[in-house]
């Protein structure tokens, strides 16, 4: 999963990456100019558990990788300048500010979640404007010479892209069938990617979740999540020793969950994605794949050669591990299920894959 980190000057962006991948893996970065990318673990109480049942020689959770790209400015968007650095991104996290602090300076002068979102929003339509019409040009200038009944294809449907844009909508609600998703799959569309935004809140505010509630609904039409997150607070609370320090001043200061515990959560969701575990003594691991995915679908996440040759997929439920204790128990139970190829794989799962090459 790759996630980038984006907003005006001044809202926190650094500060939410480096929460996410951990202050002290943020490479120096002395050229303003470039992006910055790391990777962060994604937190989940279910891989902790596994590990505590199998205690393996080797863990991997699921990874997010994180771009922090060169800083927004008026164009940089629109004009193409930035999209070098975010052609691989799936989720933008777009953080902007909530926190009054008048030692740090707004760049549009004032404080306004809305205006700064729209304003962001605004020149990710004018980036896909700009990229359909330069496109839908050269589409003509060549039908014109030839004809092509692919090329008519792709013009007819990039002009009803055209029209959702020039209402100001993103594209990223728009149905998409399978034919025309391989016409645009390699198109640098902004708007199409999922969009979450994160309300960088003042210490005052982490309970308060009146602003949320009331962007979330004027958000929503346009496929946008909210979440609040205090990134300063947030930093304080990491950069305290022990384990039972960070989750006392959490308490106190009324967080219930930490940013890059809610970030990931939001863009799993937004991705349309579960998680299934493979488990021995040798290893545990965490993978992501689709929900509906099929039993085939996730073995190729392990590898392909499983997908080539899977054979079945032996299938237990991770409710039932926990609560029975270990495989054996499961088995002995009647609990452990044997699926064939269709088995559409479940939130949770423990799949152990049999195939043959």
């Amino acid at each position: 999963m790759n996630i980038g980190i984006i907003g005006l000057p001044q809202t926190g962006k650094k500060t939410l990456f480096e929460l996410l991948v951990g202050a002290g893996s943020v490479p120096v970065q002395t050229d303003v100019r470039k992006a910055i990318r790391g990777v962060a673990d994604v937190m989940d109480p279910r891989f902790d558990r596994l590990i505590e049942m199998y205690s393996p020689k080797k863990k991997a959770q699921a990874r997010i990788d994180i771009v922090l790209p060169s800083k927004i400015e008026e164009g940089s968007v629109s004009e193409g300048d930035i999209f070098r650095d975010l052609a691989d991104v799936e989720v933008f996290c777009h953080v902007v500010r909530a926190f009054e602090d008048d030692a740090v300076y707004h760049v549009s002068g004032s404080l306004d979640p809305v205006r700064d979102v729209d304003y962001v929003n605004t020149e990710f339509i004018l980036h896909d404007l700009v990229f359909l019409e330069k496109r839908l040009e050269r589409l003509e200038k060549d039908l014109s010479k030839v004809k092509s009944e692919s090329g008519e294809r792709e013009r007819d449907f990039l002009r009803e892209l055209k029209k959702v844009l020039d209402e100001e909508r993103p594209l990223r609600r728009v149905d998409i069938a399978p034919k025309d998703e391989k016409i645009i799959r390699s198109y640098p569309l902004l708007s199409r990617r999922e969009m979450i935004v994160v309300l960088n809140v003042g210490d005052e505010d982490v309970a308060d979740t009146q602003r949320v509630t009331e962007m979330s609904q004027r958000y929503a039409p346009a496929g946008i999540r909210i979440v609040a997150v205090a990134a300063r607070l947030e930093s304080e609370i990491a950069s305290l020793e022990t384990e039972d320090e960070r989750e006392e001043f959490m308490t106190e200061m009324g967080v219930q969950d930490t940013a890059l515990h809610r970030l990931a959560g939001q863009c799993v969701d937004a991705l349309g994605l579960i998680s299934f575990f493979t488990v021995s003594s040798d290893e545990v691991r965490q993978w992501f794949v689709r929900k509906g995915a099929n039993a085939v679908e996730a073995a190729g996440k392990i590898h392909s050669d499983l997908a080539r040759g899977f054979i079945r997929a032996e299938v237990i439920k991770y409710e039932d591990l926990v609560e029975i204790g270990s495989e054996e128990k499961v088995k002995a139970a009647g609990k452990l299920a044997v699926k064939g190829k269709d088995y559409i794989v479940n939130d949770g799962d423990t799949l152990y894959i049999r195939f043959n090459v």
